[in-house]
């Protein structure tokens, strides 16, 4: 079964204890088995604050960072692939403390807009770079997720299959594909087939819409993700992610371009995704039921 998640970003624009303690409690409210949070700045996370916080509310957590430019594994840079691998590394450790199964992302590259290419060379430095870090992230028992995002925040992992590949390139059980209903949208022709053929790679699934909103309200095919989602057996991770203006703040409002409030109410918003994720599962699996059903007597 999966654990169903959700974003920090829907409650709290940072990680501060009372940010943290608000965040944690509104995510155990609602009903989410998780809580997914953003580790931009590992050192500066609360690791006894947070994990106190999460047993006591009962729910779990993962989190999420992107690198920056000067900590870009894939920059061909020796110096900002140390500084990447340090930054890596001290996100497994902060995770490992607070109970965390997963870190995923932009573990790959810089979260950024790119004007150049990627490289062969960087691309192979960033392989070199992550599979040191799966080692430290295996002692652990951590799984690392390499995010597929659009074109405009990475030039490396754009699709499913850049993914798929960059994960056989490392070899390391414990690296997955975290493959993002937004991102999939702008990026794959066909979404459902891309999810289906990243098959045993896919360990982290970001759920949305086309704008950031409220899930059923944009223009993705939700349907056909999700039995695309079941029909595969995948059984990780899903968290919802929605970002509005309301809440996120610099840099990432920045990164993200996140200009409009796409709404007023974080309850109610995350209360709908949660309701919405289990309907779309449950009418997915019944769709896989249906050919037993339709047998003639």
């Amino acid at each position: 079964m999966n654990k169903l998640g959700v974003h920090a970003l829907v409650w709290e624009a940072g990680w501060s204890h009372d940010e943290c303690a608000r965040a944690i409690a509104n995510s155990a409210s609602v009903g989410y088995d998780f809580i997914e949070a953003p580790a931009l700045d590992p050192a500066s996370i609360d690791i006894d604050f947070t994990r106190r916080t999460l047993e006591k509310h009962g729910i779990g957590i993962n989190f999420s960072l992107g690198l920056d430019a000067e900590s870009d594994i894939s920059s061909g840079d020796v110096e900002k692939a140390r500084r990447g691998k340090v930054k890596l590394e001290q996100a497994i450790a902060v995770a490992r403390d607070c109970g965390a199964t997963h870190v995923c992302g932009i573990l790959h590259s810089a979260f950024q807009k790119n004007t150049i290419p990627t490289t062969t060379g960087g691309v192979a430095m960033a392989v070199e770079v992550l599979q040191q870090v799966a080692e430290t992230a295996a002692r652990s028992g951590i799984t690392l997720g390499l995010e597929v995002v659009n074109r405009y925040e990475s030039n490396v992992l754009n699709t499913a299959s850049q993914g798929v590949e960059l994960c056989k390139r490392i070899g390391a059980p414990n690296v997955k594909v975290h493959l993002d209903v937004y991102h999939m949208n702008i990026e794959e022709s066909d979404v459902p087939s891309a999810i289906k053929s990243t098959g045993e790679y896919l360990g982290y699934f970001h759920t949305g819409d086309s704008h950031r909103g409220y899930m059923g309200s944009g223009t993705i095919d939700l349907a056909a993700v999700f039995r695309a989602l079941v029909s595969s057996g995948y059984a990780g991770p899903i968290t919802f992610e929605s970002f509005s203006s309301r809440v996120v703040g610099q840099p990432l409002e920045g990164i993200l371009g996140i200009w409009r409030n796409l709404w007023e109410d974080g309850h109610d918003l995350a209360t709908h995704a949660l309701m919405y994720t289990r309907a779309q599962i449950k009418a997915a699996q019944e769709t896989l039921r249906q050919p037993e059903r339709s047998r003639l007597p």
